[in-house]
């Protein structure tokens, strides 16, 4: 099977497999790639790392993320797309790349009628995952792959439980989205603040321990799973969070919705009743401190003005 990519990155007739093929067989790593310092430092524990990646409907951005996190020179044990029973060609794609490079790590699973969702996705792809260390971006291209080095960076550091990256903290940003998306993205961000004390606990790209997530995973289908951990976590977490430029998705359709913002709203109620009137046999949880910092980065390094 192949198809045009619709990258920037290849010819528009390129073979998808192909292409795919060539970036895993000669990265494009020069002595003067900026990445390449930088991964050379990190702990060889980086090559324990999954890359999840849930999917719903993302057939033409499968060929371009697959290229992009490649080219990003970030060592990787796999990456692991789960899929959300797609509609269009998502899973036939990913099937033709595995197929394809028989030798490279790219693998699929086609989620069941128990783990449907995102977050169902991302714990679905947790526990089958063979990392230590779990690295969780949406298929829309809308997460920078060039940003994975810094997301995984303070893990291996020890410096950090979980890293996010944020579109609200100095640095980050949101090209491209229209006002009333931003309005009801920072509404989101500013009613999980006092419960997380994450400036962007609404987000998806994000780093984490597998073993940690999946202790601290909802054992329903949950909502954002960043959010859920962080809350689960009572506090225990630390939080580093890295300026993203989060960009608006080429192709394919949103998976924002009314019912989605409801789903987080009624959630956030019921952590909140949790946290001002807490049980007699429980502690207040408001007493637990937030441990959160973030990560200055260079904006410029971010492609953002």
């Amino acid at each position: 099977m192949s198809a045009a990519c619709g990258c920037n990155l290849c010819p528009p007739s390129a073979d998808v497999a192909q292409l795919v093929e060539q970036r895993f067989r000669k990265p494009q790593v020069t002595g003067s790639n900026p990445v390449v310092g930088s991964i050379q430092k990190m702990s060889a524990s980086a090559n324990s790392v999954s890359i999840i990646v849930p999917t719903l409907n993302e057939e033409e951005n499968i060929a371009p993320l697959i290229s992009q996190i490649i080219a990003s020179c970030v060592p990787f044990q796999e990456i692991l797309f789960v899929d959300g029973n797609s509609t269009d060609a998502t899973a036939d794609m990913i099937r033709a790349v595995v197929r394809r490079l028989p030798d490279h790590p790219i693998r699929l699973i086609e989620q069941n009628c128990v783990d449907r969702g995102l977050a169902g996705a991302i714990v679905a792809g947790a526990r089958s995952a063979q990392g230590d260390i779990l690295l969780v971006m949406d298929a829309d291209l809308s997460h920078p792959p060039e940003r994975i080095k810094d997301l995984l960076a303070p893990l291996f550091a020890g410096t950090a439980d979980m890293v996010v990256g944020s579109r609200y903290v100095e640095g980050g940003s949101t090209p491209g989205w229209p006002l009333w998306r931003r309005i009801v993205s920072r509404a989101g961000a500013a009613l999980a603040y006092p419960l997380t004390g994450v400036h962007d606990s609404m987000g998806g790209f994000f780093a984490i321990a597998r073993s940690r997530l999946l202790e601290l995973a909802p054992q329903t289908s949950g909502f954002k799973i960043v959010f859920e951990a962080i809350v689960r976590g009572n506090g225990t977490l630390r939080v580093h969070e890295i300026p993203i430029a989060f960009r608006e998705r080429m192709h394919g359709k949103s998976k924002m919705s009314f019912g989605v913002a409801l789903r987080f709203f009624l959630r956030w109620l019921h952590v909140t009743f949790r946290r001002l009137i807490p049980g007699p046999s429980r502690p207040a949880e408001t007493a637990k401190a937030f441990r959160v910092s973030s990560v200055e980065i260079n904006p410029e390094s971010l492609g953002v003005d």
